[in-house]
């Protein structure tokens, strides 16, 4: 966690996100298996990598974790990515909702048939 001394911008070294590598909210991130074998890490990204070891986790979930601002994650989540130590995914997207009549219909259709 960091410290209230230190700055955001000095985790990045002062650089943004690049535009070409967004992460988004619900970005699922996981680390890959050559990961927590990387010797050269900062501490930040290191505790990112033993968050992400043990299964996916959005990447507002690895900000909540670790109480780095969202931003913060995003540039240190790019270079994990570059690097080959964290696979991402987009979330699994929301189920469309079944037509009530289409349900109703084959409710009715068990009711028949079993009843």
């Amino acid at each position: 966690m960091v410290g209230e001394l230190v700055r955001p911008y000095v985790l990045t070294s002062g650089r943004e996100l690049p535009p070409d590598r967004e992460f988004s909210v619900t970005t699922l991130v996981t680390a890959s298996e050559e990961a927590l074998e990387s010797r050269i890490l900062e501490p930040e990204s290191r505790t990112i990598l033993e968050l992400c070891s043990g299964g996916f986790l959005s990447v507002v979930e690895i900000a909540g974790h670790t109480g780095l601002p969202l931003g913060v994650v995003r540039v240190l989540l790019t270079d994990l990515a570059e690097s080959g130590l964290v696979h991402t995914r987009a979330p699994v997207p929301i189920a469309e909702r079944a037509d009530r009549k289409l349900l109703e219909d084959v409710l009715n259709g068990l009711r028949t048939r079993f009843a």
